[in-house]
Parts: C-alpha cells; structure tokens; sequence
C-alpha cells in the first residue's frame, strides 16, 4: 500500500520495507519517529530546492542516519556517525543494492552532522542534511506550507523532542567521549557531562612530539 504523507511518497521497495521494520524494532520510538520526519522534511527541501535525490536512498540515508546513536554497530570506537553508515552500506549491500548506492547512503550519514560541507554534493547527501536541519534546529520551516509540517508531525509527533534527542545523544556518546573531537557533537557533552572538556586543535598542535 503506496503512504503518502505531506505530498511525499514513502518509496514502495523491499529494502525501504525492511529497513523501516528494522529501525522501527531495533531503536527507540524517539529516532524512529525522527528519522522519519528527516525524510519528509528532506524531500520537501529537495523539491523546494531543485534536487532530485533517488527517493529510496534519500529514505534509507534519513532511516538509518542515527542508528549509530545506539550501542556501536562496529568492533572499534569510531564516530556515530560513521558506526551508522557502516550498519547502513552492509544493509544495502545485503539487499542487493549497488555499491554506487551503498556508497552514496554511507557518505550521507557518515556527513550529516557536518556544516556545509552535505550541501555541495550529491542530491541525497544534501536533502539528508537539510531533512536534519529542519527538524533539529528548524532550518527552512519558515518557508515550508504549515499544512505539511502539520501532518509529518501528525504522523510523526515530536513530544518532548528537544531535549529528549539531546538526552539520546549523551547516551550515545557518553562512552566514547574521544570520538566527538572537531564534531558538533562535543558540545552536547560539554553542556550536559560534569567536568567534560573538550579538547582543542591549538592543545593538538602545541602537545604534539615535534620539538619546535
């Protein structure tokens, strides 16, 4: 059965089908519903913008996007960000998709949190970021048709989103404090963990072995 919802339809593919049961078991109702909204809001970026995203790997990059949040999808400490994009490409490749699309919902996940950078690349990368943007800090939705955000947000109701999803985010990254260095993620656990500081590039340059 084709959804529809906000005038965006939800690709009808078996992939997109399984990774929906999959996100929707294996993370909480918080980033489901999130990630969700991030497709939405991503697709109506893309239309308002003049992207084209491939709807199934713009979909599959919003679903999967903080999968990473949760416990580590990889056998070393690395990023969040690229923990989700490694669980994101073995998904694909499992299903039969292509390397090019495995490789192109890796590095929109691998870039979401990254500033500027999502919007100079391919249509899925940046509607990814942007569907990011406007349902974290509210990029866009002063141009958006309130009727549209009105029903995403039915169907996907944000809650106590705000500070819930900032909760989510020390959770996740509590444990591997190191990975969040030169990432926006330091500031979350700065404002949030006691005693947390970060370290800075100027302490990465001056500490390092050359003698100068």
């Amino acid at each position: 059965m084709t959804e529809i919802v906000a005038g965006v339809q939800v690709p009808d593919t078996p992939a997109a089908a399984e990774a929906t049961r999959h996100i929707r078991e294996t993370t909480s109702p918080l980033l489901f519903h999130h990630s969700r909204r991030v497709y939405f809001f991503g697709a109506i970026q893309a239309r308002e913008l003049g992207l084209e995203p491939d709807p199934e790997l713009l979909y599959l990059s919003a679903l999967f996007h903080d999968s990473g949040l949760l416990t580590p999808f990889s056998d070393k400490e690395q990023r969040f960000e690229i923990d989700g994009a490694d669980h994101a490409r073995n998904f694909l490749l499992g299903h039969g998709l292509s390397t090019m699309a495995a490789d192109t919902v890796w590095m929109a996940i691998a870039l979401h949190t990254t500033p500027e950078i999502p919007g100079r690349l391919g249509p899925e990368i940046a509607a990814t970021n942007y569907g990011v943007l406007t349902d974290v800090i509210g990029l866009g939705l002063d141009r958006m048709d309130p009727g549209e955000v009105e029903e995403i947000t039915a169907v996907h109701p944000r809650g106590d989103f705000k500070n819930e999803f900032l909760q989510a985010f020390v959770e996740g990254l509590k444990n591997r404090p190191d990975t969040t260095y030169g990432t926006v993620n330091q500031d979350v656990l700065e404002h949030f963990i006691p005693g947390f500081r970060r370290t800075s590039m100027v302490e990465r340059v001056m500490d390092s072995p050359w003698s100068e």
